[in-house]
């Protein structure tokens, strides 16, 4: 969050220089307390963060030498007996490094057979995203945890209607459309979908929306004031 609000900050810099508007102004007057009031908390998650990013580094096997179980047990003890004797002064990132010492411990039994047993899967993440999947339809269906809603309110009750067995039967449904009911069906859908155009949670895309929005900022005429 704290990355995310900062990119917005550079931006209302760049949007400030070319055209200071009252509101822009009051944003990023508001927008500087709030960053400020929380920097240390998120200097400190920041280098907690970037050992786990290291952990993953020592874990994977992509692109290295070949290692046995035993060299990669041995890495990553190493490194955790580093942080925990040099890098830890604040007692929040004591706390952190005892608890991934302590998680890592209790996952070491089955942790490091996958650099031993050719093919072995290092870890059961694409079975688990079955599940995942299967739990996300049950949440569009039965509106636990308001995913149906947001559904319905971004695209409509379409994820509510049963779905048909078979793509032949689909084709039959869709045909019976005449194509001048369909094309004002999908201009309806889009002008509502564009609703919700600034309902982004992907930080890649929210980037990309920053930078568009810069673009036609600065597309305009310059404050001569």
């Amino acid at each position: 969050m704290v990355a995310r609000l900062t990119e917005v900050q550079h931006c209302l810099e760049h949007l400030i220089a070319h055209q200071a508007t009252p509101t822009l102004l009051t944003l990023y007057q508001r927008l500087q307390p709030i960053l400020h009031s929380v920097q240390a908390s998120y200097t400190l998650l920041s280098e907690a963060a970037a050992w786990l990013k290291q952990i993953a580094d020592l874990l994977e096997s992509d692109g290295k030498p070949p290692r046995s179980g035993h060299q990669v047990r041995q890495e990553l003890f190493a490194f955790l007996q580093e942080i925990q004797v040099t890098h830890t002064p604040d007692p929040f990132l004591r706390r952190t490094a005892n608890a991934i010492l302590k998680t890592t411990l209790r996952y070491a039994p089955g942790l490091f057979h996958c650099y031993d047993i050719p093919d072995l899967p290092r870890t059961n993440n694409d079975r688990e995203s079955e599940f995942r999947d299967l739990h996300r339809r049950l949440l569009r269906t039965t509106g636990q945890k308001s995913l149906s809603r947001r559904i319905i309110q971004r695209v409509g009750a379409w994820e509510l209607i049963p779905r048909l067995a078979s793509l032949p039967a689909t084709i039959h449904a869709v045909s019976q459309v005449t194509p001048h009911e369909f094309h004002l069906e999908r201009s309806r859908l889009l002008s509502h979908r564009n609703r919700f155009k600034f309902h982004i949670r992907s930080a890649k895309q929210s980037q990309l929306q920053l930078l568009h929005l810069e673009q036609r900022w600065l597309a305009l005429p310059p404050d001569t004031s």
